[in-house]
């Protein structure tokens, strides 16, 4: 179909940043018309700098402006949008918001609004998938009897996961190995995930000791066509979430790879799935692995597929939303390299990775072959509190794993972000780790060293020369080394 037929010729992006910034690249390269809103926190940020249209939204907060879904509809009414993608986060697996986009005559970018819900409630969605006959970790729900969820979570055996139904983001996640204690840290998770996410139902799975977080990206068509697009390695975590993913994963070989990657793809194909979205797995050190839940959206990590498959998948999402088949098959899907992506956090690793803040006072993204750069922030804008620290996202790929990683050691080190701390040096840090390097990784990896977060000590001929150069850089040493004596400054202009 061409592109002159689609049912849409403006996308309205329902989001901010980097995610922003990333769909609207594609849909200006197809000849499109690209909107965004933004809160006022944004109003000097690349993405409303790069859109055709930008429409102000205002809220209690600003991340509070971004989840009024009508507020959202009715601008992209206003700007004539056909079609809403709501990128990740906010408003992107809400299924209330997908059917008012829907009801408004307007194309959403996603699922149906039925896979939403579905998946997006981690016990109908295990439930479903037992059923169909996919692998599921042993556990116990607290839907099919509460009265008796302590005692057959305890039958389960540790260690246990404690998560929420709802929800994701590893909040409201805890891991129990002494019983005695479980019925406390029930009453604590069932506590976070109501204050997180309004909804403190629960359920417990056998908790796989340093386990893999395995995913596998997935198209179709809404029509009866799924591929998988292969998977994504994404074990190194902190506080249950991500900082790298690369593809291929160093932990299969072409067997297993074909067969966690089929089980995505019929997990897909078992609800006839629309458009892009990804299937988590929990995979073991002995090669078992267990579906772990489906997100219905485009994954922050979704550049690394991009970069080892030429596929744009932004392009596959919108062909898909306009009605296209798919129009290809598991075949037609080919991988080459290896390519690896670093979350760029605004935070200290060294204090527990406390987010920080403070205006960008210079950027100088990496260059080089292999090196992408997608980033919502701009030299002269600010990261605040406001919201999720992550400000950029580096992806880096290589012939090979070997290559892939020492590019991204130059890529990281040339990185220039000045104003406020990331966490550049620690995944520089991270990536030089000989496990890491060894591919010999998983979830608990930065728990168990946490040296690597730790800030190296200074040499002392350093660290004076650091305080000297502060020191000299300070207003009223500025001021004394400026100033012109009294002498000289009668002189004027005279020059002899």
């Amino acid at each position: 179909m061409s592109i002159q037929n689609w049912p849409f010729h403006t996308v309205l992006v329902a989001n901010r940043g980097e995610i922003a910034v990333r769909v609207l690249r594609t849909v200006r390269k197809l000849g499109l018309k690209g909107a965004v809103v933004y809160h006022a926190a944004d109003r000097n940020t690349a993405a409303v700098k790069m859109a055709d249209v930008a429409i102000e939204i205002t809220g209690a907060t600003p991340v509070a402006s971004y989840l009024d879904g009508a507020q959202i509809i009715a601008a992209a009414q206003a700007c004539g949008a056909g079609a809403i993608h709501p990128g990740y986060g906010f408003l992107s697996e809400n299924k209330s918001f997908c059917e008012a986009v829907e009801a408004a005559g307007i194309r959403f970018i996603g699922p149906t609004p039925q896979q939403i819900e579905l998946m997006g409630d981690k016990v109908r969605a295990r439930n479903f998938v037992q059923k169909a006959g996919f692998p599921v970790a042993p556990s116990a729900i607290e839907d099919d009897d509460p009265a008796s969820f302590v005692e057959r979570a305890r039958a389960v055996g540790a260690p246990l996961l404690i998560k929420p139904s709802a929800g994701g983001g590893g909040k409201g996640m805890r891991i129990v190995r002494d019983l005695a204690l479980l019925a406390q840290e029930i009453e604590r998770g069932r506590s976070e995930g109501q204050r997180y996410f309004g909804d403190g139902r629960l359920y417990a799975e056998r908790y796989i000791e340093n386990p893999r977080h395995i995913e596998v990206q997935v198209l179709g068509d809404g029509q009866g066509a799924v591929v998988h697009v292969f998977e994504r390695e994404c074990s190194v975590q902190r506080r249950f979430q991500k900082i790298v993913e690369e593809t291929p994963s160093p932990a299969l070989d072409a067997a297993l790879r074909e067969k966690i990657c089929e089980t995505a793809a019929g997990i897909a194909r078992s609800i006839g799935y629309r458009n892009a979205g990804t299937v988590e797995f929990i995979f073991g050190q002995g090669g078992e692995f267990y579906f772990l839940e489906m997100n219905t959206r485009l994954q922050v990590e979704h550049p690394v597929t991009e970069e080892i498959t030429g596929i744009d998948l932004v392009h596959e999402q919108l062909r898909i939303a306009a009605g296209e088949a798919l129009g290809y098959g598991q075949t037609d899907v080919k991988s080459s390299g290896h390519a690896i992506e670093f979350r760029i956090y605004a935070e200290d690793p060294a204090r527990g990775y406390t987010p920080t803040t403070g205006p960008v006072l210079l950027l100088h993204p990496p260059q080089g072959e292999g090196v992408r750069w997608d980033s919502g922030i701009l030299q002269g804008g600010e990261v605040t509190s406001a919201f999720d620290p992550m400000i950029a996202k580096l992806i880096i790929r290589g012939r090979d794993r070997s290559e892939a990683i020492a590019r991204a050691d130059v890529a990281l080190r040339d990185t220039v972000l000045l104003g406020c701390k990331t966490n550049t040096a620690f995944l520089r840090r991270l990536i030089a780790h000989p496990a890491f390097v060894a591919g010999d990784v998983h979830t608990g990896f930065l728990d168990a060293n946490p040296q690597i977060a730790a800030e190296p000590a200074l040499r002392e001929e350093s660290l004076q020369a650091l305080l000297a150069a502060a020191a000299l850089s300070t207003r009223p040493m500025r001021d004394v080394a400026d100033t012109v004596p009294d002498m000289q400054a009668a002189m004027g202009g005279w020059r002899n």
